[in-house]
């Protein structure tokens, strides 16, 4: 079953690569400047939040929108031919960035991008931005003109012990550096997923968030959030809404910022206090106190090693695709 909600108060280098070929890209290259400017893409993300609660079927079986009004996005839910005449001609841009450190990437890279330039946005411009600590060619893959890549190295920080750490911060300084000025929207996602399906417009939205596939259908009084008062990511019992997976992260560039810098803020000071605590639970943190505007169901990111419930007809985005 769904839990139940309660109520609170609440320095690496760049290589572009487009096509195979190096690239400068800013976002008059990319078209999306203009049309888009921060004021305006707020609008659009909430134009899209309110057509993606505009379902096709009644899914009685599911939760469809939250306490707080946001979306929660499930194959039926919306309507694809709305959200295309509601972005026709806005010229948009979206950004997709993967961590993946050769030490826990494992060969995941090349079956991420293989299934993310069939499936992530299509008909968008997309830039694909992967953060690495040695460089690799992309592999042999053929995008689309609308498709291009970046490389941001790592730099330095490749000793670090803790990835998560260093994968934010260097998304911080490329977010503060260029992406904001490249894109109209931005995700960014784990490394071991595959796309099994289109992860398109409907997931467009100001502060976009993963229902985590396992903790989605438990009790929300079994969450695993920080429980330990000293801990910046702390929630007490008995508050939160949902459990938060961190495979996923979306929305407006600068709201992804936000989440960026608060969860990295709280990563240190953690550290300083000697406390080991997850990115996932200070991202959990960070949206009990700014819920976010529209809610990925566990088809956006379901876990290969659990039995599908009846709730979810089409996994859309799969962990661990090889025993799916």
């Amino acid at each position: 079953m769904a839990p139940k909600e309660t109520q609170k108060e609440g320095e690496g280098a760049v290589k572009g690569i487009e096509g195979g070929s190096a690239a400068a890209l800013d976002k008059s290259h990319l078209g999306g400047g203009d049309e888009c400017a921060d004021s305006g893409c707020l609008s659009v993300a909430l134009g899209s939040e309110a057509v993606a609660g505009q379902g096709q079927q009644r899914r009685p079986d599911i939760l469809t929108v939250t306490s707080w009004l946001a979306p929660v996005l499930w194959e039926g839910t919306f309507s694809r031919q709305a959200l295309q005449r509601h972005y026709r001609g806005r010229n948009l841009t979206v950004g997709l960035v993967v961590f993946a450190p050769t030490r826990s990437a494992d060969g995941h890279l090349e079956r991420f991008l293989r299934s993310a330039i069939t499936h992530f946005m299509p008909g968008q411009r997309v830039v694909f931005y992967l953060i690495l600590d040695s460089f690799v060619d992309p592999p042999d893959m053929q995008p689309s003109p609308l498709q291009s890549f970046q490389i941001l190295m790592v730099g330095e920080r490749w000793w670090w012990p803790d990835l998560d750490l260093m994968g934010l911060q260097v998304l911080r300084e490329h977010l503060l550096g260029h992406i904001t000025d490249e894109v109209d929207f931005l995700f960014s996602t784990a490394s071991n997923l595959v796309f099994q399906g289109d992860f398109g417009l409907e997931t467009l939205g100001t502060s976009v968030a993963q229902l985590h596939a396992w903790w989605y259908f438990q009790n929300n009084q079994s969450f695993p959030y920080e429980r330990r008062p000293s801990s910046a990511a702390y929630i007490p019992f008995g508050q939160g809404d949902f459990y938060y997976g961190s495979a996923i992260v979306g929305g407006l560039p600068r709201q992804v910022l936000a989440l960026v810098q608060e969860c990295l803020q709280g990563m240190r000071q953690d550290l300083e206090s000697r406390l080991n605590s997850t990115y996932e639970k200070h991202l959990n943190k960070y949206f009990f106190l700014h819920r976010p505007s529209k809610l990925l169901s566990p088809e956006y990111g379901w876990d290969a090693k659990f039995n599908l419930p009846p709730q979810v007809l089409y996994v859309k985005v799969a962990q661990d695709p090889r025993v799916v």
